[in-house]
């Protein structure tokens, strides 16, 4: 009897614009989540927070024939989960990875924003990781270097050009934020852990110290332009192809 074989796993990526984001879209959100809003001081930090949780809540929503009101999320944070387990307070306050609850059950999201853009990938049953990053040169990178590259990776940086380092560098972080945000560990669990590939290269994850490594994982840039760095990591070894909307399919999402 010969082997099955699986089909390619196909998560969904949507980019959104800051200029999508209207106040409508507020209607959306939980009593916490407007909270959260209205904390920020900044137009812009108001704008990417509601289109992240607004397009998270219309996307779920269209998959599991529900109202986007009906669409909840459980926050787990493993670092946290890993603190208890030894002993230690978990933090008050509800944080981490966003889990669909309620209709949603059994879907899997990751959100990132920078700059004027918002990413979220959708897929089903399988952890998923996003991340976007915007290239800017008036950071001391070499101190951020410091403690986000691994000692293999700081190599490898250090001998480019000072033209290639910048871009490199936002490309490294974005790769590992993606495979942390994956996991569920977020940034807590250490940039510095995770060692993957140079970004001038084809992506993948070359090593995890300290544990919390994934079984298997697959890890992929996207496209966002010169000025921004992204990557999604789907935890999986099966084959992936990445359904990728677009910006016509992202206002029809947000009309709705």
């Amino acid at each position: 009897m010969g082997c099955m074989t699986l089909p390619p796993l196909a998560p969904e990526i949507w980019w959104a614009h800051t200029s999508s984001a209207t106040d409508r879209l507020s209607d959306l959100l939980d009593e916490r989540e407007r909270a959260r809003g209205d904390r920020f001081l900044h137009r812009a930090d108001r704008d990417r927070h509601l289109l992240a949780r607004a397009m998270s809540r219309l996307a779920l929503a269209e998959r599991a024939g529900c109202d986007p009101r009906d669409v909840l999320f459980d926050l787990r944070c493993r670092s946290c989960d890993e603190k208890e387990r030894a002993g230690a307070e978990r933090d008050a306050e509800p944080h981490g990875k966003p889990h669909p609850a309620g209709p949603a059950h059994g879907w899997e999201i990751s959100v990132s924003h920078s700059g004027e853009w918002v990413v979220l990938v959708v897929s089903e049953g399988v952890p998923v990781g996003v991340d976007v990053e915007r290239v800017s040169d008036s950071r001391d990178l070499d101190g951020l270097a410091a403690y986000t590259l691994s000692d293999t990776e700081r190599e490898v940086w250090a001998g480019l050009s000072e033209a290639e380092r910048t871009g490199a560098f936002f490309g490294y972080w974005a790769r590992k934020e993606a495979l942390l945000k994956a996991t569920g560990l977020g940034l807590a669990g250490g940039l510095r852990r995770v060692t993957v590939s140079p970004p001038h290269t084809g992506a993948r994850l070359l090593e995890w110290t300290g544990g919390g490594d994934p079984a298997s994982s697959w890890l992929t840039d996207l496209d966002r332009g010169e000025e921004y760095r992204a990557a999604l990591a789907v935890l999986t070894d099966r084959p992936v192809e990445p359904v990728l909307h677009p910006p016509s399919a992202v206002r029809d999402l947000l009309r709705r």
